[in-house]
């Protein structure tokens, strides 16, 4: 007869598959779908949210949960089996909380805002997308309020954290946030009187796009995937996702005019792959088969994207290829030039494409505004006027016109409110992360040099990728690296950068 346990597995596995098919429909809906496709497309992911949810609070997984702690009461914190039920409890009883008509309808007003989102951009029209923008906003307040009494939540926006970042606080995210910006403003002061020092004119010029899905293609090859369990397609806003552990989808987009965008994009989605590729077996099917939350998730994407691909070890080694490949934008660029460029630091619109240390104050920006929102302390019509007296004040920009400013991302079309702070903590971690494995692999510059990147890649498997999801981030982020999150690591590593490119 099957245990407790047994059933519980099986019942979470479920839900698994149903999570990862939304997953396969979000994929195809960004990559594939024709656009017609969208209504029907939302109504789907509705559908599967609505089913996904009804088996995730039923008294059913309740029962088994209980029977199943008995069973596992003299199993150690650390086991698979005893983190299964910890983890599984915690995720039945914050859905228990939420409405399953309410859940369907976050997905199928994502799903229509996205594309809303997409012609609004094109044309640069932040009053068509604003009533998808106020629908979604109306739908996560009504989410949010489901939380009140919740344990360790006290701030209204501490629900909407939490879903990306379990057990970090709103306090304790606008402090971390704080002191990144507050850290990083007087770097950009001090380059900003040497802006002259670097030249990056070699990553702008004509980059033809059948060379660039060539480049692309070769760098994901390079990486420390498993052959075979992913795929590259073109996408309006980057992303990766994982169907399974052996199905990452990786998406990139090209810009004829700067190859840096597919250069680094590609790297930074396909550090998210990685982290997806390494969940141990045994936990396939079950909520502790991915990431412990996004912050650990984006320190992988920006670590492979910042600290290895604009590293001077690896341009070094992907120079003589990018001369292969674009001829005289390179010919006359050494492996130092290449790295200078790279790591250019200058204020930019555009979060995607800005430089390590500007960065952070797009994140800031951002959640700052998001706080203001759920605060009751910004309208929604008046969100362009504020992103553009932020960007002025953080930046020292001038935003042009909607698709350049508040239009730029696609996450407050897909209703994911909380998201955007765990890039930064992301870019916390990667610090912290890169600080412990240039300890334990001291020649880790030179490998990599030698375009041998699987000693990276096994440190963070045995670190962090074998853990998956059994622990929450506080608990990781000390398992990892000894001690508790700390931004001190990341702003160290950017005054040096900044030293070293810009002798400041």
């Amino acid at each position: 007869m099957a245990t407790a346990l047994d059933q519980l597995r099986e019942r979470l596995g479920v839900i698994s598959d149903l999570g990862r098919a939304q997953a396969l429909l979000a994929w195809d809906e960004r990559t594939q779908m024709p656009p017609a496709g969208a209504e029907p497309r939302a109504e789907q992911q509705a559908t599967l949210a609505r089913v996904g949810h009804e088996l995730q609070i039923s008294d059913e997984l309740g029962g088994l949960l209980a029977d199943a702690e008995g069973e596992t009461l003299n199993a150690s914190y650390d086991s698979d089996e005893a983190s299964l039920v910890r983890v599984a409890r915690r995720e039945w009883e914050k859905a228990r909380r939420v409405p399953t008509d309410l859940s369907a309808e976050l997905t199928r007003a994502s799903s229509l805002a996205e594309h809303a989102w997409v012609r609004a951009r094109e044309e640069s029209d932040f009053a068509a997308f604003l009533p998808h923008l106020e629908r979604n906003v109306e739908l996560k307040r009504r989410y949010a309020e489901c939380f009140e009494g919740f344990e360790g939540f006290e701030h209204p926006f501490d629900p909407l954290l939490d879903d990306f970042e379990p057990g970090l606080t709103t306090p304790e995210m606008a402090a971390i946030l704080a002191q990144l910006r507050d850290g990083v403003r007087p770097l950009v002061a001090a380059v900003a009187e040497r802006r002259d020092a670097v030249d990056d004119s070699c990553l702008h010029g004509r980059f033809p796009l059948a060379a660039q899905e060539t480049l692309a293609q070769e760098i994901v090859t390079g990486l420390p995937l498993q052959e075979g369990a992913w795929r590259l397609d073109p996408t309006v806003h980057p992303f990766a996702t994982a169907i399974s552990p052996a199905d990452v989808r990786i998406t990139t987009r090209f810009d004829e005019g700067f190859v840096g965008t597919a250069l680094w994009s590609v790297i930074h989605e396909a550090g998210h792959a990685m982290y997806e590729n390494g969940m141990p077996r045994e936990l396939w099917r079950s909520p502790l088969a991915s990431p412990s939350s996004l912050g650990f998730h984006e320190s992988q994407s920006r670590l492979w994207e910042n600290w290895v691909g604009r590293g001077r070890p690896y341009l070094g080694h992907l120079l003589p290829r990018l001369r292969d490949l674009f001829g005289e934008r390179f010919d006359a660029v050494d492996a130092d030039g290449l790295y200078r460029a790279a790591n250019k630091i200058e204020p930019a619109l555009i979060r995607v494409e800005a430089d390590q240390v500007t960065y952070n104050l797009h994140v800031a920006l951002r959640f700052e505004l998001e706080l203001a929102i759920f605060n009751g302390e910004l309208e929604l019509s008046d969100l362009p006027e504020a992103w553009n007296a932020r960007t002025a004040e953080y930046l020292g920009l001038e935003v042009p016109d909607d698709a350049s400013g508040v239009l730029q991302d696609v996450h407050w079309a897909a209703g994911l409110f909380g998201y955007f702070p765990t890039y930064s903590l992301g870019n916390v971690i990667a610090g912290q992360i890169w600080d412990a494995v240039t300890k334990d692999v001291p020649d880790l510059d030179e490998r990599i040099g030698r375009g041998e990147l699987e000693p990276l890649h096994d440190w963070l498997a045995e670190h962090l990728f074998r853990h998956g999801n059994k622990f929450m981030p506080a608990e990781l982020i000390e398992r990892v690296v000894g001690g508790p999150i700390d931004p001190a690591p990341y702003l160290r590593q950017l005054g040096e950068l900044a030293a070293e490119v810009y002798g400041i």
